[in-house]
């Protein structure tokens, strides 16, 4: 039996295109998803993230802005490097855990990481408001396309 997938949307509903993320996992939840797969809207509480990446995981798939200073609307497939997480300590706001201060969380908690792909997509716009800026929204879609091929080509994979 292999090890469930995990694909986790962070972000804040109200601050506009800071809720890629969920707005990426609601298109996902709608979609039909092989047994093992877990398409969870985390939120603001990337704490629970933190705990939740303590159980075995095959692959997860963190979706969320991502702030590279390309043009907004610019897609990013990245894949987490273990060595990369910071190793300063992490702040323990549960509401500021962003996807670095998460996965540097986790092996603080006891809990181990596999592979972790973070797609991201960069923000136009982070100030408070609802919906996403025309760039971003243009994304969801591409975003949502390009997290269920690594899903599938990680579950069709030996």
């Amino acid at each position: 039996m292999r090890e469930p997938v995990l694909i986790a949307g962070l972000g804040n509903v109200f601050c506009t295109d800071d809720a890629f993320g969920v707005s990426v996992i609601e298109v996902l939840a709608r979609q039909t998803w092989p047994d093992g797969v877990e398409v969870r809207d985390f939120g603001i509480r990337g704490i629970h993230l933190a705990y939740q990446l303590l159980e075995p995981y095959e692959l997860v798939v963190l979706v969320d802005v991502v702030q590279r200073g390309e043009v907004p609307g610019t897609v990013y497939v990245m894949e987490a490097e273990p060595d990369a997480v910071p190793e300063d300590e992490v702040a323990m706001d549960a509401h500021d855990l962003g996807p670095d201060a998460v996965l540097a969380l986790v092996p603080r908690l006891g809990g181990t990481l596999g592979r972790v792909v973070v797609v991201g997509c960069e923000p136009a716009e982070l100030e408070a408001g609802i919906g996403l800026t025309p760039a971003v929204q243009g994304a969801v879609e591409t975003a949502a396309r390009l997290v269920t091929e690594l899903v599938v080509a990680e579950r069709v994979s030996p």
